[in-house]
């Protein structure tokens, strides 16, 4: 028997990278934790699939290259390059950070009232020092090397404090660009949201490549919904073959709040999106959907949990995949529900189609339920298209690709009903048209 070669590039590098990042620093109040979380790292090390949570999604590709954690500033991506980014976005905000870093000239926030700013001027503006006391990784599981890792590392990200009862009517959409690195570049993007009683908001958070080198992303997003708050968070997925995306985001609710976690993912060569909710009250309202559509040697794997702690509240589940050529997709939903969290309602399914037959897909649903008042269901199903279905489409005259498409874009389409901001509906319309290679008018 052949023993397995240890992964050892990526881990080498990041302990030995590790002081010489601290001093790249201008604020060091985080530097304990820091250090901590970059031991709980070395004690962890990186997942391999030996390990239950990751036993579908092998993560060499990864952590056998080798990366830059100093970023070049210097870009050149021009206006032309950032509009055509965008979802049509006249009524947005928006905020840019390229290489890392914020840049003001290329971002437009019209808001007032609210503490908007970049993570990195946060932390090195002495009165956040409270904030980042209460909230700054108090989500984040201890035994999560990713999560540790991005704590040891995290410099450059987004953070807002939305205030009692304010409603940001412009959705906010936050770009992380990367260009001009002549190395494989590795970032740790961090975002903490807060949303106060009574407030509103909602983010668009997105990630680009520009280079033929590889980007590695390591996200963490914490987000807290306080009573009577909304909180949407929708993530669009669609980088190019040269990027890897580890995102980890945790929602943590207060009573009869609602937040949404909507993640759209066409583009990447790797994506592995963990998603948990924490419920902290009762009449709670939590939203998680997925639209996946994939091919050629892309893996997306979609790990979700919601912890029902609290009575009276409802959960919903609802993930898409299209998948073709020798793509491969994981849908792992987990939903626990405690035996005081009576009256709960939870909703999990996860639908996919297989266009190829190289194309694979590993689906999961869990529930692990200990109240005995409860509404909870879960299901899972992995096939093609209804024939019959397309036999109506062609006897119209419609071609075998076209009615194709249009099945598939009928399918995909109700994991985005709960979206509010139509501009971005639209976007994500005409991706899975662009995505199906058919011709949809909106």
């Amino acid at each position: 028997m052949i023993a397995e070669v240890p992964i050892m590039a990526l881990y080498e590098q990041l302990t030995e990278n590790h002081n010489q990042f601290l001093e790249s620093l201008h604020h060091r109040f985080l530097d304990g934790d820091r250090k901590s979380a970059l031991q709980k790292f070395e004690n962890i090390g990186f997942p391999t699939k030996k390990d239950e949570e990751y036993k579908y999604t092998n993560l060499k590709e990864i952590t056998e290259k080798n990366y830059n954690f100093f970023p070049k500033e210097g870009h050149n991506i021009t206006k032309e390059q950032l509009d055509e980014l965008h979802l049509g976005e006249e009524h947005f905000d928006w905020i840019v950070f390229i290489n890392g870093k914020l840049h003001k000239e290329l971002s437009r926030v019209s808001i007032e009232n609210v503490e908007f700013l970049s993570f990195n001027y946060a932390l090195n503006d002495e009165k956040h020092k409270e904030v980042f006391d209460q909230y700054f990784n108090t989500l984040t599981p201890e035994d999560s090397a990713f999560t540790n890792l991005n704590t040891a590392y995290c410099k450059y990200g987004f953070f807002l404090k939305v205030p009692k009862n304010v409603v940001i009517e412009k959705p906010i959409h936050v770009f992380y660009l990367s260009q001009n690195q002549e190395e494989n570049t590795f970032y740790n993007t961090r975002n903490l949201l807060i949303v106060e009683e009574g407030a509103k908001v909602e983010v668009i958070e997105s990630h680009h490549n520009f280079d033929e080198t590889y980007t590695f992303t390591n996200s963490v997003t914490e987000i807290f919904t306080y009573p009577n708050a909304k909180a949407d968070w929708h993530k669009l997925q669609n980088d190019n073959d040269t990027s890897y995306l580890i995102d980890s985001t945790f929602a943590k609710q207060e009573k009869d709040s609602l937040t949404t976690v909507n993640t759209f993912s066409f583009g990447g060569k790797l994506v592995r999106n963990n998603l948990d909710f924490i419920h902290n009250g009762q009449n709670i309202n939590s939203f998680m959907n997925g639209i996946t559509i994939i091919g050629k040697e892309q893996l997306v794997d979609h790990h979700t949990a919601v912890h029902h702690n609290q009575p009276n509240c409802e959960s919903y589940q609802n993930y898409k995949g299209i998948y073709k050529d020798n793509a491969h997709g994981v849908f792992n939903g987990k939903v626990f529900v405690d035996k005081i969290a009576q009256k709960t309602n939870a909703y999990q399914q996860n639908n996919n189609v297989l266009l190829s037959e190289g194309a694979t897909i590993d689906t999961k649903p869990q529930l692990e339920i200990f109240a005995d008042d409860v509404k909870c269901s879960h299901g899972c199903t992995v096939g093609q298209l209804n024939e019959d279905a397309l036999f109506y489409l062609r006897a119209r005259g419609i071609s075998k690709k076209e009615a194709q498409a249009l099945l598939l874009y009928a399918f995909a389409n109700d994991a985005m009903q709960n979206i509010d901001i139509e501009p971005l509906k639209e976007k994500i319309s005409k991706l899975l048209a662009e995505k199906l290679e058919v011709d949809i008018e909106f």
